[in-house]
């Protein structure tokens, strides 16, 4: 896998505000998170959303010319609904099935330290 097209994101998080996050609310349940696979460098999981969940994230987080998601920032994607363990990165929306979101993060990821 290469490297991830920052130009495919939104120039900095757009956080999602609290009438969005009601219309999202009753799809967050059933949001499917696929099994994890890997390659010798990464793991990776793809990401379900309800076809009907893509009528109600707001419209700056897709690209117009291609009518899918852009690549979300982690704020962005947690702030919709989705939930997983740190570490993992939106690298890719499969076009054919653009409520289909794929993820990736370094095999054996260990979140940084927290100074005390």
């Amino acid at each position: 896998m290469g490297e991830i097209d920052h130009g495919r994101r939104n120039k900095k998080p757009r956080l999602i505000n609290d009438a969005e996050r009601q219309k999202l609310q009753e799809f967050i349940d059933l949001i499917h998170y696929s099994p994890r696979y890997s390659d010798d460098k990464y793991e990776y999981r793809h990401v379900a959303l309800p076809k009907g969940m893509l009528k109600v994230i707001p419209k700056d987080y897709f690209d117009p010319s291609k009518g899918t998601l852009k690549l979300l920032w982690e704020e962005e994607w947690r702030g919709i609904g989705i939930m997983q363990s740190l570490g993992w990165e939106h690298y890719e929306v499969h076009e054919p099935e653009p409520h289909i979101l794929l993820f990736k993060r370094p095999i054996n990821y260990q979140p940084p330290m927290v100074d005390q």
